[in-house]
């Protein structure tokens, strides 16, 4: 059966491939963001940085079709949360920091205070300190599970590793779901025109820590974080299964990583980020590996 969903940023580069995925399971979903989604979906122009436009939005209808039952509107199942600054250097980095960390503030608690039982957050894969650091910076060590200790110096990354403890405060507050995704680099369909240059440039991917997530695939962890009930505070790793190179893993960083300690199980051609815990828990698939839309 499918579920009402409030998704914010859907218009975002994420959100135009998770959203038509989640419709496709037979989820209604309404969009909250400054631009609009378009393709039948509704979209609420909103400041989620003003707390009563986000209490609004999360207790309104979802379109004209909801004033047909005369009962007012109906309660939302989920609320994702995808709209954030996309990164630094976009803005200020005062108002990165403030915009991400706000928003997320106001969303967690509106739906918490509205008694949504399922929240889920995208953070980032910025948290590990590398992507948006200072310099060439080397992680601390392989695979980056979910327990590593996150060390971003960036704003962006700063207001992700906010989140997530907002996250887990009002999950503890008021017993509820609140799933936060750190997300890898987002690649859709096009962006693979592009990977021939990351291959032929290893140390290019070296921020991303050579992982992405497909955005389709994307859309399926999404899919299974709402299924799943009753795992209170998490963090998920949002990732593909394998890395963007032509060696196996443990080969490759040896060669383009040094520095680095492989301290877990890194098999094959895994990825440096580890998507076990989505794989094992939620039972995640991956259907759109790179290697099926380049060549090589």
């Amino acid at each position: 059966m499918g579920r009402r969903i409030v998704f914010t940023g859907g218009s975002g580069k994420a959100g135009r491939h998770v959203i038509p995925y989640l419709l496709g399971k037979g989820h209604a979903v309404v969009n909250l963001d400054l631009a609009p989604f378009g393709d039948g979906v509704n979209t609420l122009l909103t400041d989620l940085t003003d707390s009563g436009q986000v209490f609004n939005a999360l207790s309104m209808h979802f379109g004209f079709e909801g004033l047909d039952t005369g009962k007012g509107p109906t309660p939302v199942d989920a609320v994702v949360h995808f709209a954030a600054t996309a990164r630094i250097l976009i803005r200020p980095d005062n108002v990165t920091f403030a915009a991400n960390a706000v928003s997320t503030y106001n969303v967690i608690e509106a739906a918490a205070k509205l008694g949504i039982k399922k929240v889920i957050i995208a953070s980032s894969e910025t948290t590990y300190g590398v992507c948006f650091a200072e310099g060439d910076q080397d992680y601390r060590e392989f695979p980056l599970t979910e327990d590593y200790d996150v060390d971003p110096m960036d704003s962006y990354g700063l207001s992700k590793v906010v989140n997530e403890k907002t996250a887990r405060a009002f999950a503890m507050r008021f017993g509820i779901d609140v799933y936060a995704l750190r997300i890898g680099n987002v690649v859709s369909p096009e962006d693979y025109a592009n990977f021939p240059g990351y291959l032929a440039e290893p140390l290019s991917r070296k921020r991303n820590a050579w992982s992405y997530i497909d955005a389709r695939d994307l859309g399926q962890i999404v899919d299974l974080c709402i299924a799943k009930d009753g795992l209170g505070f998490q963090i998920f790793n949002a990732v593909n299964d394998t890395i963007t190179a032509l060696e196996p893993t443990r080969d490759f960083l040896k060669r383009w990583a040094p520095n680095t300690p492989i301290t877990g199980e890194l098999d094959g051609f895994d990825a440096p980020i580890s998507n076990r815990k989505i794989r094992d828990l939620l039972g995640f698939r991956e259907d759109h590996d790179w290697r099926k839309y380049v060549t090589v």
